[in-house]
């Protein structure tokens, strides 16, 4: 079995989240009771080098690692990345209480092949143990999580190409579920709420919906804030990296902002909308009772409010260091405008705490 979800054995590890247009990376201490960023970085991919979250310009990916790297000045090795959810299979199983890692591993690994599409020497597989099982005496709920080993194998390339050693490789969504886990206390939602997380990305857009901390659905759509730098390009005739800087920084002409910033908040909105939609249609959920907007495009002014009122749901921006204490050698102001982009390279680095 090739890990997914590792074991960092209480060593430090860098939260790496590679994302379709950037590489972030994030170091966490813990002292007290309380978190510190000790570093970060996030630079650009190259255009194409990541497509649909799947890692195929490995070396473009490795030179991206370095530079982020040594921006962020970190000392650490040892990282810890993601695959996406949706090139993971998962399933929920009941075995027997009382297996040794071993007997349990030998079990999973002979009955995998009912749960697992493909051939099993394609695939890695691992297991998590979740905690009694809730239908059966003196049994215990596994999680059984298998990933195409080319998946895996093109990430942990890419790593150790920039000289960082690929730790463990987790899933998304329980990163973002252990991100979630620090800014809870922010929300002050009673029990058993129901929070939806909605990523959006420059090309994916992820809601995870948790129940009372947990996920209970994860879903992606091809959409993302691309498609604002895009019409940035066509409309006023900007290379790339000058729409992008345009997008951030300003300096656009007068129209912009009724033209195509607003047009594109409210297609933000009608995403979010439609993604909760496919939620409550394949569960026994009507509302969810608060949204969380991660992501790049999250941080845009007035986008929470935006959604907040057409949908009628709390709505706030993802910032997983608001109750962190930060290291002088970081910036703090670059950090909060990288904050709501940060929460998947959080989860990650919380790996280093258990």
């Amino acid at each position: 079995m090739l890990g997914l979800f590792g074991k960092s054995k209480s060593s430090i590890v860098l939260g790496l989240d590679i994302s379709s247009a950037a590489v972030k990376i994030l170091e966490l201490s813990y002292s007290g009771d309380r978190y510190c960023v000790e570093s970060y970085g996030v630079t650009a991919l190259p255009q194409g080098a990541v497509v649909d979250k799947g890692a195929y310009d490995v070396v473009g990916i490795s030179d991206a690692i370095r530079v982020v790297v040594e921006q962020s000045r970190t000392k650490v090795k040892n990282a810890a990345a993601a695959v996406a959810g949706s090139s993971v299979i998962t399933k929920l199983i009941d075995m027997p209480e009382g297996l040794s890692e071993d007997d349990m591993e030998m079990q999973l690994t002979l009955e995998a092949d009912q749960y697992i599409p493909y051939p099993l020497e394609e695939v890695a597989i691992d297991f998590e143990i979740q905690g009694p099982s809730p239908q059966y005496d003196n049994q215990v709920e596994v999680l059984l999580a298998a990933c195409r080993r080319e998946t895996i194998e093109s990430r942990v390339e890419a790593i150790e190409g920039s000289g960082l050693i690929a730790k463990i490789v987790d899933v998304e969504a329980y990163a973002m579920e252990r991100a979630f886990s620090v800014l809870r206390g922010q929300l002050n939602l009673d029990e058993g709420n129901t929070v939806a997380i909605v990523d959006i990305g420059a090309t994916m857009t992820t809601l995870s919906v948790l129940s009372d901390g947990l996920t209970i659905y994860t879903r992606e759509q091809l959409f993302g804030g691309k498609q604002l730098t895009d019409e940035i390009m066509r409309r006023y005739g900007l290379p790339l990296e000058e729409a992008g800087l345009a997008k951030k920084r300003g300096g656009l002409p007068a129209d912009y902002e009724p033209e195509v910033l607003v047009p594109f908040k409210e297609a933000v909105v009608q995403q979010v909308a439609r993604s909760l939609q496919f939620f409550f249609s394949s569960s026994q959920y009507n509302a969810v009772d608060h949204i969380v907007l991660a992501g790049g495009v999250a941080s845009m002014v007035g986008l929470n409010e935006l959604v907040q009122d057409k949908l009628g749901t709390p709505t706030s921006v993802a910032n997983p260091f608001a109750e962190m204490s930060i290291s002088p050698r970081v910036n703090t102001v670059a950090l909060a405008n990288e904050a709501s982009a940060m929460m998947i390279a959080c989860g990650l680095a919380l790996r280093s705490f258990g």
